[in-house]
């Protein structure tokens, strides 16, 4: 990208930029949600939008999360690109019968004749002292779904690329963003851009051990990183961009390189994302592996409100350093 092309913005800024300009150059994108109008979401990220597009395309609903996303479902079978904003993400508990049972499975139940160009929008995260029913991290429920396309950005740089992407998808697409993610900037281009789903992102080239790291984990491996090249250790962080579809090739390649891998997710590790990507890396690039692919994730717990406990449940930084220290004989 040329660098007269490029702004710094944060990460809700480029989201918000991806909306607008997707909502001034198609006008069948809308989107519906609790506070996404006058408030903006809570977290300020919207702020604006019904101003610039009105209220007939910036749309607050009743607190009915199963209602409103069944709206968006609806909306898109007959036209529409519907943007839906569920605020926190882990109220698509009441939303998965319209998602699952409906969105993933219209275009097969009818022979390809219908389809649901739906995106929702939804957060995932801790370390923001939001509590049990507040801070959870659920996209491995939806990445087991067929049907459904499920997208987890970690620069504002990919926000906004991959968002247009998801709008401009004929098939319902889960949006992730890490909450504690809004402020974080970065260069994001001023002309527009996509960004293809199911293709990685190398955000670092090594050669000792690859570090797959999703969403806010991407600036943990990162961080990690730089740390493990301290004692001599070249580490490659990997981050898949798109849980489905899954750019397998990439991370196999990238465990064959190095011979050690590390998958780094802030969803529960039980039946989750690290699973399901350790296998792939196992299995792809079994004979080249020099020890088994170390999974990371939060843990197994309700997430605590107390700050201290709550911070321990979810990879670090310095957690990540000594597990991939020790895979390297390091320790």
């Amino acid at each position: 990208m040329p660098e007269t092309a490029q702004r710094e913005l944060t990460f809700a800024q480029a989201i918000r930029e991806a909306l607008a300009e997707e909502m001034w150059r198609d006008p069948r994108v809308c989107i519906f949600g609790e506070d996404v109008a006058e408030a903006g979401t809570p977290f300020k990220v919207l702020s604006g939008l019904v101003e610039e597009f009105g209220a007939e395309r910036v749309l607050d609903t009743p607190i009915s999360e199963q209602g409103f996303t069944g709206m968006g479902v609806g909306a898109a079978m007959t036209g529409l690109r519907p943007v839906v904003d569920i605020m926190f993400g882990d109220f698509l508990t009441l939303t998965m019968d319209q998602l699952v049972n409906q969105a993933a499975k219209v275009h097969y139940m009818s022979g390809g004749t219908w389809k649901v160009p739906m995106v929702l929008r939804t957060t995932l995260g801790a370390t923001r002292r939001s509590a049990a029913q507040h801070s959870q991290s659920l996209h491995a429920w939806l990445c087991h779904v067929p049907g459904l396309k499920v997208a987890m950005p970690s620069t504002p740089y990919d926000a906004k690329g991959l968002l247009k992407t998801a709008i401009r998808d004929d098939n319902p697409v889960i949006f992730f963003e890490d909450k504690m993610m809004y402020k974080q900037k970065g260069r994001v281009p001023a002309e527009d851009y996509t960004i293809p789903f199911g293709v990685a992102d190398v955000k670092r080239e090594g050669e000792d051990i690859t570090l797959v790291a999703t969403s806010s984990m991407v600036d943990v491996a990162l961080g990690a990183a730089k740390l493990l090249e301290g004692i001599g250790v070249s580490a490659e962080v990997i981050d898949p961009r798109t849980m489905w579809p899954l750019d397998e090739k990439t991370l196999v390649e990238s465990a064959k390189k190095t011979s050690r891998a590390i998958v780094i997710d802030e969803g529960y590790g039980r039946y989750g994302v690290t699973g399901e990507v350790a296998s792939v890396i196992a299995e792809g690039a079994f004979f080249n592996l020099e020890a088994p692919v170390k999974r990371m994730g939060a843990m197994h717990v309700p997430i605590p409100f107390s700050p201290p406990l709550e911070d321990v449940t979810v990879p670090t930084e310095q957690t990540v350093f000594e597990a991939a220290r020790k895979l390297c004989g390091k320790a």
